[in-house]
């Protein structure tokens, strides 16, 4: 356990960092998890409309570091391949 005054604010801090940090984690995998939905639904609309909010909601969390940014282009452009398989499959 912290002994220091100063660890123990470190501590305190690391621990309310943790905290935020999984929440935006969080929110990232719902936004992803809503793309997946509307493309197992084949609902090319609503799987293009999640995509587009999807998608700076993924950038905005690689540049504060809750994702690894090459994680973050990952996600987009398998996601951005499932859209668009699923529009030509509607085409």
């Amino acid at each position: 356990m912290a002994n220091s005054p100063s660890a123990r604010k470190r501590a305190k801090q690391a621990e309310k960092r943790n905290s935020h940090n999984a929440s935006l984690r969080s929110m990232v995998r719902t936004y992803i998890k809503n793309v997946i939905k509307a493309i197992d639904a084949k609902d090319l609309e609503k799987a293009q409309d999640a995509y587009k909010k999807a998608v700076p909601v993924i950038d905005r969390m690689a540049d504060k570091g809750i994702l690894h940014k090459n994680k973050a282009a990952r996600h987009k452009s398998r996601l951005n391949e499932r859209v668009k398989q699923l529009a030509q499959a509607a085409a």
